[in-house]
């Protein structure tokens, strides 16, 4: 699927640009502008935003002194940090350098000698009774307490990604129809979906939005704000997941959560082709690490379901064939 975002291979160079002895906070500026114009989430803009400072922050020397540039980035992206983070390092730097060169302000992109690390799959299974656990531990008789009972549910009963939870507004509810809307603004796919909910989120989430200050729907508060009316933002959520984790022993996140619905969905019985679309994967990869995942669960009641184990009886030895 094609996504509407530019090539990584740098454009032809911008004769006379106004960025080429800008300093690089405002060619910074101009590059998120740019990428914002082609579709970037708002939280891939802040990421890239925070990677490219912290680069340039500690070697300041790499915009400033163009013979220093190219081992500055060599000894960064050779600092010894995980796969993860490494190729998002790795995709920042490679695009704004990329720009950089598109406006006359570098010769070359040094980052392009760098691979993309492999990564190991962090698909996190919680036991169900942990699950049903950190469900009852939210103090319900408080906003806040309510709030985060019902971004727990809604992310195990839909697997809503994190960011696309707490940008719902209380348009993108359809109550009567148990459903979730997923503007593509805050897709990561940019593709909108709908995701389906069970009566007892309906329930939950009807309840949440009745409680809420008449003047909020004026000024599009989100679904899941603060007690104030302000936005939330992931890393917020994480850290109140931590905290509910601490109490259970137990590392949980947002997309830990998120997890959980598909591994269950998968055990309960849900065809893998509806949870990639539930999902909002764009092909069946990622969908396939879950399958993996749940063989185990498959084989398991297999041994218990097999017709075979009721048409034969165990035999206490084995009768040698003549």
């Amino acid at each position: 699927m094609n996504r509407p975002f530019s090539s990584n291979i740098p454009k032809p160079v911008v004769q006379n640009s106004p960025l080429k002895n800008q300093h690089w906070e405002t060619v910074l500026n101009e590059f998120l502008q740019v990428k914002k114009a082609e579709g970037r989430a708002s939280s891939t803009l802040e990421d890239f935003k925070g990677r490219i400072t912290r680069f340039f922050q500690k070697y300041p020397e790499a915009w400033s002194d163009e013979r220093k540039h190219r081992d500055c980035l060599l000894d960064y992206l050779d600092r010894g940090i995980g796969p993860t983070a490494h190729n998002l390092d790795l995709n920042g730097l490679k695009l704004f350098i990329n720009f950089c060169i598109e406006h006359g302000i570098f010769e070359y992109n040094v980052v392009t000698l760098f691979k993309k690390r492999k990564t190991t799959d962090r698909i996190v299974n919680i036991h169900p009774d942990m699950l049903k656990r950190l469900i009852d531990l939210p103090d319900k008789k408080t906003y806040v307490g309510y709030r985060d009972f019902c971004l727990i549910i809604l992310t195990l009963d839909s697997g809503i990604r994190p960011n696309e939870a707490l940008t719902l507004l209380p348009k993108d509810l359809n109550l009567k129809g148990r459903e979730v809307h997923i503007r593509a603004e805050n897709a990561k796919t940019r593709v909108a979906r709908s995701l389906p909910i069970s009566e007892h989120t309906t329930k939950a989430l009807s309840k949440l939005t009745s409680s809420r200050r008449g003047d909020w729907e004026d000024i599009n508060v989100p679904v899941f704000c603060s007690w104030s009316g302000g936005a939330m933002c992931t890393s917020s959520w994480r850290w109140r997941l931590i905290g509910y984790g601490r109490k259970l022993n137990l590392k949980i996140s947002p997309y830990a959560l998120r997890h959980s619905f598909a591994l269950n969905y998968l055990r309960n019985g849900g065809n893998v082709f509806s949870l990639q679309r539930i999902m909002g994967h764009t092909d069946l990869s990622m969908t396939r690490r879950y399958i993996a995942l749940t063989e185990g669960d498959v084989k398991g009641q297999h041994e218990i379901a097999s017709p075979v184990n009721s048409f034969l009886k165990k035999q206490s030895r084995v009768t040698k064939m003549t």
